[in-house]
């Protein structure tokens, strides 16, 4: 099966089940059977495929010739919190709940090894001040999102192939087949899902995947004053983020846990989790 294609289940209408219903109680009498690295083998039976179509392509753009990914420089970070504020506003995110498909945390390093990590409001509003500067080894804020991993452990346990890895290197939700089990929420070791109160489905960043395969820039991107974002076409061997990860000391988050994010940082301490 292509990365471009999933499989999902037929809508169900037996007994005035919708098919949100159905498969919610599917779930509460067989949770057992699903587990952490499950695939789409076994599930095709009965089912339509799930493209890209779904997600409104613009005419021309082919997804198989770009490979996306995000860099972001410690050092260029100022803790503004424009590109959370840019990223609800672009996405329709709540502003009365509070989840964020990207936020800004503030790092401050003690003498004696402490680490302090605060986050107001996804950092869109003012961090408070220090106290006991004197005793500060280092302060520093890291911004955080979605990896949209290589080996994505919130695609693997879906129980409905509601969760895709496109080939551009984008992983999406087809929020009309999500159920809202959360099992992906529970499984994303980087924190970055979230219950979404009103469509009462999974959420997340999605790289903005409306502008970016129409050219532009992630909004968080954007309206970054420092430059602290870098998002680019790993493909692009001459692109702005290509030379970025060649010219720097690069890391990524939880490089153990075997999911190959493509979320990098550059000068990213060891205290970050």
């Amino acid at each position: 099966m292509s990365q471009a294609a999933l499989t999902k289940p037929e809508p169900v209408n037996k007994e005035g089940l919708t098919r949100r219903d159905a498969l919610k109680a599917a779930l509460a009498l067989a949770s057992s059977v699903f587990c952490f690295g499950i695939g789409t083998e076994g599930r095709t039976e009965g089912r339509t495929t799930v493209t890209l179509a779904d997600f409104e392509l613009p005419n021309g753009y082919e997804p198989e010739k770009h490979y996306y990914g995000y860099a972001i420089d410690i050092d260029k970070c100022i803790g503004c919190g424009r590109c959370a504020d840019a990223c609800k506003t672009e996405n329709n995110v709540s502003r009365t709940e509070p989840n964020f498909r990207t936020w800004v945390e503030r790092y401050v390093i003690r003498d004696d090894g402490t680490v302090e990590v605060c986050s107001p409001n996804g950092g869109m509003d003012p961090f408070p001040p220090i106290e006991d500067p004197d005793s500060v080894s280092k302060t520093f804020f890291v911004p955080k999102m979605c990896a949209h991993c290589e080996r994505s452990p919130c695609e693997q346990v879906c129980p409905v192939g509601a969760t895709l890895r496109t080939p551009d290197g984008v992983v999406l939700i087809d929020k009309s087949y999500c159920i809202g089990c959360s099992y992906c929420i529970q499984a994303c070791p980087y924190g970055c899902r979230f219950f979404d109160e009103e469509t009462h489905t999974a959420s997340k960043c999605t790289l903005c995947y409306h502008r970016i395969t129409r050219g532009l820039q992630p909004a968080c991107a954007e309206v970054c004053p420092t430059g602290a974002r870098v998002f680019g076409d790993l493909r692009d061997k001459n692109g702005q983020l290509v030379k970025f990860l060649r010219e720097n000391r690069i890391q990524v988050l939880k490089p153990a846990m075997g999911t190959r994010p493509k979320l990098y940082y550059h000068d990213l301490d060891k205290e970050v989790r």
